[in-house]
């Protein structure tokens, strides 16, 4: 089965004085079904990490295989297309339209996915029902709780079909509540099949994940099931 990411040797420097190394001899495997969260502070290389696997940067050494593809050197326009119709990213900031309902929102998030036009109202019905909003299809996010708007931002994320759900931070604007229903919707995604990766620096949130991954000083760790230590990563690939 190939796997969905396969980062092997990844490092990322930027200029400064002195130059800071933000991503350093990274290795990680994510294969189709995982649920991956990646933990770790401000200033850990969280970001840097997300761009790369975003296709949104490129690291400086290493390969970075999508689905088998090599991405690292693709052309601009090769990399944006496949980005649209292979990715599908959920933010912190919901980032929706305040002056669209929520049908409109996720029709949008279809223009950069390569699917048919013709079908798309339909798509994106299923993509709302899928995470518990079919009911909301003509409000406007003012009139949604913190948490309906994630659950937006979510289904324009899936109305595409991504082969990847890249989360960032995605309960950092919710209350406990909601973020649990975030995490319940996830927990849902991942039985479904969709493979997602998780960015966070909040632990309870990255408990909840099926595999566990540290990112400290722009090296990673894989945290043990049945541990809350970290140990160099054996099992995603290449030693540092």
């Amino acid at each position: 089965m190939t796997d969905i990411i396969n980062l092997a040797g990844v490092s990322r420097m930027f200029a400064s004085d002195p130059p800071v190394a933000a991503l350093t001899d990274v290795n990680l495997r994510v294969r189709p079904g995982d649920y991956v969260s990646i933990v770790g502070p401000s200033g850990s290389g969280k970001s840097t990490l997300l761009n790369i696997l975003g296709l949104l940067d490129l690291p400086d050494s290493g390969t970075y295989h999508l689905e088998g593809r090599e991405t690292t050197r693709l052309d601009d326009v090769t990399r944006t297309a496949l980005r649209g119709a292979r990715l599908g990213f959920v933010f912190q900031s919901f980032h929706l339209l305040a002056h669209r309902d929520v049908m409109e929102n996720v029709m949008l998030g279809d223009l950069y996915t390569g699917g048919r036009r013709r079908d798309r109202r339909e798509r994106a019905t299923a993509a709302l029902d899928r995470v518990g909003m079919g009911h909301r299809l003509h409000f406007r996010p003012g009139h949604l709780s913190g948490g309906e708007r994630q659950r937006v931002a979510i289904a324009r994320a899936l109305i595409g079909t991504p082969a990847l759900l890249l989360c960032d931070e995605p309960t950092g604007n919710l209350d406990s509540v909601n973020t649990a229903a975030v995490l319940d919707l996830f927990d849902d995604l991942r039985a479904a099949g969709t493979t997602l990766v998780v960015i966070t620096h909040d632990e309870t949130v990255s408990r909840r994940a099926g595999r566990r991954v540290r990112i400290a000083d722009g090296r990673l760790t894989e945290i043990p099931v049945a541990a809350e230590v970290t140990v160099p990563l054996p099992v995603l690939g290449g030693t540092r």
